[in-house]
């Protein structure tokens, strides 16, 4: 029992006489004091501390040779703290002030990764995940023979991907409350934007589909054009996909589709 106690007693001395050591330089108005035991905390990872005590030195160190490592330490310190909206303003900050730097090749990445970081779950607003695959590609272009080129692409496929089921989703939503002008639009905007998508089969029947519905629930004088528009759509689809699980489906829309328009024309001979 004593000698946890003793134990204990020495974790608080120790803990104390850091607390005591950090305070001491945090108040002692010595930049090259601060900066260097800021320097200590970075390589020990206490990024709280080290970002403590450079905010206090970046005014003094400003313009000076020390300013290039100081500042993308202090980017770090912001990534490394998960504070990655800051950490991508301070990367790109460096990369843009430190032109000539060794380093600003990785803080261009970092500009984008920090982002990649904030990118969320697919159900969410997808800006940091937009803002991110171009943050990736300004870096691919600029550093095109960089070795983080293959990673790079990599995270921009991986999220190319969840913007592609955001927008498979979104449609799929506007088909199934049946609102099916608006899946229309959005499922067209789906296949122009991910054309090599692996759904494309499913979305083709799907933009069919709600262009039949549409027709049958459009008013008359719209009938003829919708009914037209989608028997193009189903023969389209007939033709390209002649093995497809929905071949049935389209077959049978096609004949409602000649149907229709048959009667809408012979409506239109007895007026």
């Amino acid at each position: 029992m004593k000698l946890k106690f003793l134990y204990i007693l020495l974790l608080g001395m120790v803990f104390t006489a850091c607390k005591t050591e950090f305070e001491r330089t945090r108040t002692s108005n010595d930049p090259t004091l601060i900066l260097s035991k800021a320097d200590s905390y970075y390589a020990e990872g206490d990024f709280y501390r080290a970002q403590t005590l450079y905010d206090i030195v970046i005014p003094f160190y400003r313009g000076k040779s020390e300013a290039e490592s100081l500042f993308l330490k202090y980017a770090y310190c912001n990534y490394n703290q998960a504070q990655y909206l800051l950490a991508n303003h301070y990367f790109e900050n460096y990369a843009s002030t430190f032109t000539s730097s060794a380093n600003r090749e990785e803080a261009t990445y970092m500009t984008a990764y920090s982002l990649y970081e904030l990118s969320p779950n697919y159900k969410l607003d997808q800006t940091y995940t937009e803002q991110s695959i171009k943050s990736f590609q300004k870096f691919i272009n600029t550093y095109p023979n960089s070795e983080r080129v293959d990673e790079s692409n990599n995270l921009i496929d991986e999220m190319r991907a969840k913007l592609e089921v955001k927008a498979y989703e979104q449609g799929v939503l506007y088909y199934n409350i049946k609102d099916y002008k608006a899946a229309i639009s959005s499922l067209n905007l789906m296949v122009k934007d991910y054309p090599e998508t692996k759904r494309i089969t499913e979305i083709r029947w799907l933009i069919l589909d709600s262009s039949r519905h549409l027709a049958e629930n459009s008013v008359f004088s719209k009938k003829d054009e919708r009914y037209n528009e989608t028997l193009k759509l189903a023969e389209r689809f007939i033709r390209k996909y002649p093995d497809s699980e929905y071949i049935a489906e389209a077959n049978r829309i096609k004949e409602i589709c000649i149907k229709s328009l048959k009667e809408i024309q012979n409506v239109r001979l007895e007026e």
